[in-house]
């Protein structure tokens, strides 16, 4: 009579289950919320209490100076600007690369790569170097007296070669997994070219796309090696937020720079929010 219960208690226990009681499974939970406590809760929160440290007027007094809000301004414009480019090269690149065959096709995507494996630095210095003084273009562009380097052309270009990755890198792999059945269904029933793309490829990658769009308007924000190397430094003009957190520490000021530090955090923090529920939306989509 006991035998169903004793096949059940001797029934191997379920995978997750057997995690729950490995030792190694909670001691790698263990690890990883100290380390992310450590290297990323404790700062945060120092920036925010050395912000606040001497109360909410000074910290205020802070963000609204002329420079910072100058600062403030030129990053939402160099975001304005670079992301959506980003996002139409995005859309266009991974369409391609995933639905078509072509010569160079390999190439798009190493050159896709490109920003990542090139220090910002490095990239901002390539922009240097071209449109420079005695870069390659820099007579012709002082002839024609056209700025681009120390001035927002060039801020905006560095901005668009660090971030061009992101949309297509999140695009990429989530058309090559849909394939081309829907489009050649839409194509043989007679819709063009141009409205196939419009009503059954771009909705159906809707949630990967603004979360490559969530991204690269956090690094477009955040940039400082290659925007540093072209915009000159210049206070109330070319200074972004990033710079202007630089400028304020390197001045010992005891509250400014944590206090526009807390804008790029808190960007930091809304962008991991709606990564989150980007991720969530794709998981429950039907």
């Amino acid at each position: 009579m006991n035998a169903p219960a004793d096949a059940i208690s001797a029934a191997p226990a379920k995978p997750a289950q057997r995690a729950a009681r490995d030792p190694v499974h909670w001691l790698l939970i263990t690890v990883a919320l100290l380390f992310a406590a450590v290297f990323l809760v404790l700062p945060l929160a120092n920036v925010f209490a050395q912000a606040l440290a001497a109360g909410f007027g000074p910290y205020w007094r802070a963000l609204a100076e002329p420079d910072t809000l100058s600062a403030i301004r030129l990053t939402m414009i160099i975001a304005a600007v670079s992301v959506p480019l980003n996002a139409v090269f995005g859309v266009a690149a991974s369409w391609a690369i995933s639905k078509f065959e072509f010569r160079g096709k390999t190439f798009l995507l190493s050159l896709i790569d490109l920003p990542f494996s090139i220090s910002p630095v490095v990239a901002g210095l390539l922009f240097v170097l071209l449109f420079g003084v005695n870069g390659l273009l820099g007579h012709w562009l002082e002839a024609h007296h056209v700025r681009i380097l120390f001035a927002l052309p060039g801020m905006v270009l560095a901005t668009i070669f660090v971030t061009f990755p992101y949309v297509a890198r999140e695009l990429i792999p989530i058309m090559r997994t849909q394939g081309r059945e829907q489009e050649e269904a839409a194509l043989t029933l007679g819709a063009s070219g141009w409205k196939t793309f419009w009503h059954v490829t771009l909705p159906s990658v809707k949630w990967g796309l603004f979360y490559g769009i969530v991204l690269c308007n956090a690094r477009a924000m955040g940039e400082f090696g290659a925007v540093s190397v072209v915009s000159g430094h210049i206070a109330g003009q070319t200074d972004t937020l990033p710079l202007r957190v630089e400028k304020l520490y390197n001045e010992f000021d005891p509250v400014a720079p944590f206090a526009v530090a807390t804008l790029l955090a808190l960007l930091a923090l809304a962008t991991m929010l709606l990564k989150a529920l980007l991720e969530w939306k794709t998981r429950h989509e039907p």
